[in-house]
């Protein structure tokens, strides 16, 4: 994905979803840390998570997933305001592994990359053999997991993840106005340059 193309995936996405960088996210999330220490994911959920986001938001040219740590983001969110959403991992998470099971016999983070694309297909398409009957369905987790996963690639960084300010980077998004002082007549006029949150910091 281009530099271009992949900006303005992110820019559709987030318009679509409600979830513009520089709007109030549909939630407030307590999880206003800087912790990278997980909070509800074990050891291996972590590593399945940021191995899922890798491939929905994959490194390239640019910082994708791992580098924003959007996993930290779903692990925080998932300690706070999406506590309710524990139950859809703690089934998901073993459904996502029972699945590359079926088909690739490995779980889902010793596949290669090709291999993990194809089981997110087979989840977002719901049609993923061997995933466990009852409870969410592949396709339903799959959005959940790509949601959050965007979210934590260009939100605030105050929220656990778009680490570095990475995804404001891409997106061209200089951060906040209230960070900023406000912008000058001159800026809001395109007459003077806005200089970046991450300059500041």
């Amino acid at each position: 994905m281009t530099e271009i193309s992949r900006r303005e995936f992110f820019a559709r996405t987030a318009l679509y979803g409600g979830v513009l960088v520089g709007l109030k996210l549909p939630r407030a999330l307590r999880a206003a840390q800087e912790s990278t220490a997980p909070a509800v994911l074990s050891p291996l959920e972590w590593k399945t998570v940021e191995a899922i986001t890798a491939r929905i938001i994959p490194t390239d040219d640019d910082p994708g997933a791992v580098e924003a740590g959007s996993v930290n983001f779903i692990d925080k969110a998932l300690a706070n305001e999406d506590a309710e959403l524990r139950g859809e991992y703690e089934v998901g998470l073993p459904g996502i592994d029972a699945v590359s099971t079926h088909r690739f016999g490995r779980p889902f983070v010793e596949l290669e990359a090709a291999q993990q694309d194809a089981v997110l297909v087979a989840l977002e398409s719901g049609k993923a053999l061997g995933w466990p009957a009852g409870g969410v369905t592949a396709d339903r987790f799959f959005e959940t997991l790509r949601t959050h996963t965007l979210w934590g690639f260009l939100a605030d960084p105050r929220y656990g993840g778009n680490r570095d300010y990475v995804g404001w980077k891409l997106m061209g998004y200089p951060g906040p106005r209230h960070h900023l002082a406000g912008y000058t007549p001159e800026q809001m006029l395109g007459k003077a340059p806005i200089e970046p949150i991450w300059r500041k910091s």
